[in-house]
């Protein structure tokens, strides 16, 4: 048998021994382990639930603010006098293609009247293009986002929130409802998409193609929110480099009178760094109540070693060697937190996939993640270093005993 053999046979050999210690001793490690178990559970969770949790916030932080990287720019006037807004939007479109960016959208802010069966109201609308849903991570309720039709058709398209559908009295799309935009001239709009609505958002509000936006929002109720500004989604690794020079090519076409700037909006880098605190300081938690666990074992282990004191000498009479003597003890303490390892990762996976677990931590999550393996994977490893730990001092104590004193024993 070669040297290889020889050790693996070793170590099947004391994990078998020591799960029959276990299970000779159960009583006496069934409460410690209880603890270890629970703590395990704990810290798995911990790490999975975060992993959901944030996913929740950064779908959040990407509906809010663009995906990362997302790119703003914007351009002004020192004075607040007003630029030819239209090379704006020329000279952020020439330089996009410049850097191959695929994604960019003009995102402005208006106001519109609309007409609906109880009367007109003023409704906030965002003006966007067709690439803004990607961007914003944008769910949909019904209906579909704008689609390259929809940016030729004469009666302009909406894509409208939840109570401005409910104002309408909640039609089937596929009818192409339609509502009344009040102007000089009133025009007629085809509902094609509604975005659910939370609870605390009780107005009707819109979204509109930029180009159709323009032709039927007058430009007094356009100026109160100022100039359009652009975005563009772009790789994180180059979005800093990218952010200058389109800064630079921009302000290049405005000339010196506009001032052009660009900057980060996305914020799901914060986020995630603020989750990150908050699940060091739980799995701080559970892994002081695993420490805690391992006392109460090491304590049991102990207290078994003593009572094993002739078996041991008897086995270091007919040749047991020190290291074989530590190995075996230590691995009962191993062997044993394992077990309780395993137990307390199946009760977390139960835990965070349950549905009302995953409803509650995932609210709004369109992505949910599965069970992440390295949340197993640390709770498995949490369990098995603090065996060893717990195995080690009772280990020294079994190596330390003389074989005369333990036959007299």
């Amino acid at each position: 048998m070669n040297p290889f053999s020889r050790l693996v046979a070793a170590v099947v050999g004391a994990i078998v021994e020591a799960w029959s210690e276990v299970r000779v001793h159960r009583g006496r490690v069934l409460l410690s382990l209880i603890g270890v178990g629970v703590a395990v559970t704990a810290l798995t969770v911990v790490v999975a639930a975060g992993g959901i949790a944030e996913q929740s916030f950064r779908e959040s932080s990407e509906r809010q603010g663009g995906r990362a990287a997302t790119l703003t720019l914007q351009a002004y006037t020192q004075d607040g006098s007003p630029f030819d807004t239209a090379r704006f939007g020329d000279a952020v479109r020439e330089a996009s293609e410049r850097y191959d960016i695929s994604y960019l959208s003009e995102h402005g802010y208006a106001d519109q009247s609309v007409r609906f069966v109880d009367g007109t109201t003023t409704v906030a609308v965002q003006t966007v293009d067709r690439p803004f849903a990607e961007m914003h991570r944008l769910d949909l309720m019904a209906g579909s986002w704008f689609s390259a039709a929809d940016e030729t058709r004469l009666a302009p398209a909406l894509v409208v929130n939840q109570r401005f559908w409910e104002r309408l009295g909640s039609p089937d799309l596929r009818t192409h409802p339609t509502v009344v935009l009040r102007g000089e001239v009133d025009t007629v709009a085809v509902v094609v998409g509604v975005t659910p609505s939370p609870t605390y958002d009780t107005s009707p509000s819109m979204y509109m193609l930029a180009g159709q936006a323009r032709a039927l929002i007058s430009p007094e109720a356009a100026a109160n929110f100022g100039p359009p500004q652009y975005e563009a989604w772009v790789p994180e690794g180059i979005a800093e480099d990218l952010r200058f020079r389109l800064v630079e090519d921009v302000s290049a076409q405005m000339g010196d009178s506009v001032q052009v700037d660009a900057y980060r909006a996305d914020y799901a880098e914060q986020q995630a760094e603020s989750l990150a605190q908050v699940q060091l300081l739980v799995g701080g938690i559970a892994l002081l109540v695993l420490l805690l666990g391992a006392l109460g074992l090491v304590n049991i282990a102990l207290v078994t070693v003593r009572a094993r004191i002739r078996e041991i000498g008897i086995r270091r009479t007919f040749g047991a060697t020190a290291s074989r003597v530590f190995f075996a003890v230590m691995m009962e303490s191993v062997v044993a937190t394992v077990v309780a390892g395993i137990v307390g990762v199946m009760l977390a996976v139960l835990l965070v996939k349950n549905p009302i677990t995953e409803e509650f931590i995932g609210q709004g999550v369109s992505d949910v993640p599965p069970f992440p393996v390295d949340a197993a994977l640390i709770g498995l490893l949490a369990a098995t270093v603090v065996g060893a730990l717990a195995g080690l001092l009772p280990a020294l104590v079994a190596v330390r005993v003389k074989v005369i004193d333990a036959i007299r024993y």
